[in-house]
């Protein structure tokens, strides 16, 4: 349904969308009227095209109802048929959303939710899905703008000096992934005579954070971490800081509703 909800984004950066489940033609005729989906849901009953990708799912037993499905996941694939990406979760519960999919890949720009004046600096808190549901896997982003001459150090960076470091609060709610960095610069101190690796002016910070199998009603949920940094300018570096982050998204729970009993697999 997400990837219906999202086919458009992808049509106007030229790619097209389908999908392949080992479910029959008919189950998925009925998913596709039930739904609205109107992108391809190729059919692959004995999981032969499953297989041949290395995609189908080693955990579920022969003798399981469900044999034959794949890894949750996703290709994005050029018009030459060279895959440039691929996005895929080791159990069937959790799987990246179609939206950090656009973000992380195709550069589709996140949803802005807060902007936080610091000393010396100033985050963008953006998000990838303002809705997601449990065993999603989202991004969260944090645009940094410094002004003119001042500077942060990067992850990396020795002889004392602090780097920036984006903390997750911990909960069984939600897990955080590691950060992706950006591209630092290297800069000369000449009132110390050191090389550093350093940020200046813009850079983004992204991570992706999985959803726990959080079960209940529709409800907001608060994902809280903690932005650490200490910002110098040629001459001074200022005392560290510790600046609160929070992104708020709504968690809705799964579609129950399933296919007729006679379509389903027994």
């Amino acid at each position: 349904m997400e990837l219906e909800q999202k086919r458009a984004d992808f049509e106007r950066r030229g790619y097209g969308v389908a999908a392949i489940s080992f479910d029959r033609a008919p189950l998925l005729k009925n998913f596709a009227e039930r739904k609205g989906i109107h992108y391809p849901l190729l059919s692959d009953a004995d999981s032969k095209t499953i297989d041949a990708f290395g995609i189908l799912n080693t955990n579920v037993a022969k003798d399981h109802a469900t044999y034959g499905i794949p890894f949750p996941g996703t290709f994005v694939v050029d018009e030459q048929g060279v895959v440039r990406a691929k996005y895929f979760e080791d159990d069937h519960v959790d799987r990246f959303t179609v939206s950090s999919i656009l973000v992380r890949t195709l550069g589709e720009p996140a949803s802005g939710q807060s902007e936080i004046m610091a000393k010396h600096i100033k985050l963008g808190l953006s998000l990838s899905d303002a809705v997601v549901r449990a065993g999603n896997r989202l991004v969260l982003s944090i645009d940094a703008e410094l002004p003119l001459g001042m500077h942060v150090y990067a992850p990396g960076v020795e002889g004392g000096y602090i780097p920036i470091d984006w903390r997750m609060d911990e909960t069984k709610e939600w897990f955080a992934q590691p950060v992706t960095p950006p591209g630092s610069k290297k800069l000369h101190l000449p009132a110390i005579g050191e090389t550093v690796p350093v940020y200046e002016g813009k850079f983004r910070l992204i991570r992706d954070v999985t959803i726990g199998q959080i079960r209940g009603p529709a409800r907001d949920l608060e994902i809280m971490g903690t932005f650490r940094y200490q910002a110098c300018d040629d001459k001074v570096c200022y005392p560290p800081e510790n600046v609160p982050l929070k992104w708020t998204i709504r968690l809705e729970p799964h579609d129950s509703q399933r296919a007729p009993v006679e379509l389903q697999r027994k």
